[in-house]
């Protein structure tokens, strides 16, 4: 009887939920002189404004983005998204609100996937740049962006945080691990010993290139250099962005950020560095915690006060609904170890510091 009551309840909700959508597309389409007989779902992330802190600030406001945990693009939540998809649309909303005159980019990640990390990387970017003016319409200025490092801002950590405009770590915040890494298994000696031989008919001789199948000895060594090359140029892209990156904050920090230091590449080779070490060598403009990261961010953007605020996505009944259609494979018992352990996938580039993953 209670299941029943729940289920009626729900059912209501589900029913106001589509009439409510129905009177607004009937509206849009009467307004608009037209209609529509066919009604779509906007997609994307949906989101809505959160204070985090109420300054009492009525014309001025920073948006806190937050990165946490591993960074990628496959993972979904409820609705469909991925981090990236949630990270771009926070940008866009903040730079659409005139009121939003900052953005306060928190990290505290390992890092992740070569591609994720890059996209975000390119959203920080262009987040501070002019949007080119269009005929008839205003265009959109830059805002700034000041990244506040917790914990851990390492590998692919690091290289969405580089494009900020000025860089605030903690002392003790590890970072770096300036590097790529390419992940697989060999497994053919397990296989020879429970007498598991591989048949394998291919197109071309590197069709099965990082197959685990195969002995070490057959490994051509033309396919080593092949794959060494590929990360080597997934390195170089790594440290091209670092150099932009810092260059182009030093030229607008002038004398007040925290220039590399000439022999920086030498501390790119995937070691991890502490808050201090990498003010050392410029890897980051100044030392501090979130609150100095705020005090920062009031001055790039020559405000004297600003409510913080984050975007987080919408759910409605539909989401919830959703559950009750999913099958049985799709609800998993996870064990809580107070770590979430980071799924790498054979073949696929990260940047990554493999001392927060073995």
């Amino acid at each position: 009887m209670i299941f029943a009551i729940i289920l009626f309840v729900l059912l209501a909700f589900s029913l106001l939920g589509n009439f409510t959508q129905l009177i607004h597309a009937l509206g849009s389409g009467f307004s608009r002189g037209s209609f529509r007989t066919s009604m779509g779902r906007e997609v994307g992330p949906r989101l809505e404004e959160c204070v985090l802190k109420d300054n009492d600030a009525r014309s001025s406001k920073i948006a806190v983005v937050t990165v946490d945990g591993i960074i990628t693009d496959n993972a979904r939540d409820q609705a469909g998204n991925n981090m990236v998809d949630v990270i771009k649309a926070q940008l866009d909303r903040a730079k659409d609100d005139d009121r939003v005159k900052a953005v306060i980019l928190k990290v505290d990640s390992p890092g992740g996937e070569v591609m994720a990390s890059d996209e975000i990387s390119k959203a920080i970017a262009n987040f501070q740049t002019d949007d080119p003016v269009e005929p008839g319409k205003p265009g959109k200025r830059g805002k700034p962006v000041v990244c506040s490092m917790g914990s851990l801002a390492a590998s692919g950590g690091y290289y969405i945080s580089v494009p900020s405009r000025w860089i605030v770590a903690n002392e003790l915040t590890i970072t770096g691990s300036i590097g790529v890494i390419l992940h697989t298994w060999n497994y053919r000696g397990l296989m020879d010993k429970v007498g598991l031989a591989p048949v394998t008919y291919k197109s071309g001789l590197y069709k099965d290139m990082l197959s685990g199948e195969r002995s070490t000895n057959e490994i051509p060594a033309e396919e080593r250099v092949m794959v060494q090359g590929l990360i080597d140029e997934t390195y170089q892209k790594f440290k091209n962005v670092v150099a932009d990156g810092r260059k182009s904050a030093h030229e607008k920090n002038k004398t007040e950020g925290h220039a590399l230091v000439n022999n920086w590449t030498n501390y790119a080779d995937g070691r991890v560095l502490s808050g201090t070490q990498a003010f050392k060598y410029g890897f980051v403009d100044e030392l501090g915690d979130f609150d100095k990261a705020v005090e920062r961010t009031k001055e790039i953007a020559h405000i004297h006060n600003a409510n913080l605020i984050e975007y987080r996505e919408r759910y409605d009944i539909s989401e919830f609904l959703r559950l009750f259609g999913q099958s049985d494979s799709t609800h998993n018992i996870k064990l809580d170890l107070g770590v979430e352990m980071p799924k790498l996938q054979a073949g696929q580039l990260y940047f990554l510091s493999p001392t927060f993953v073995n």
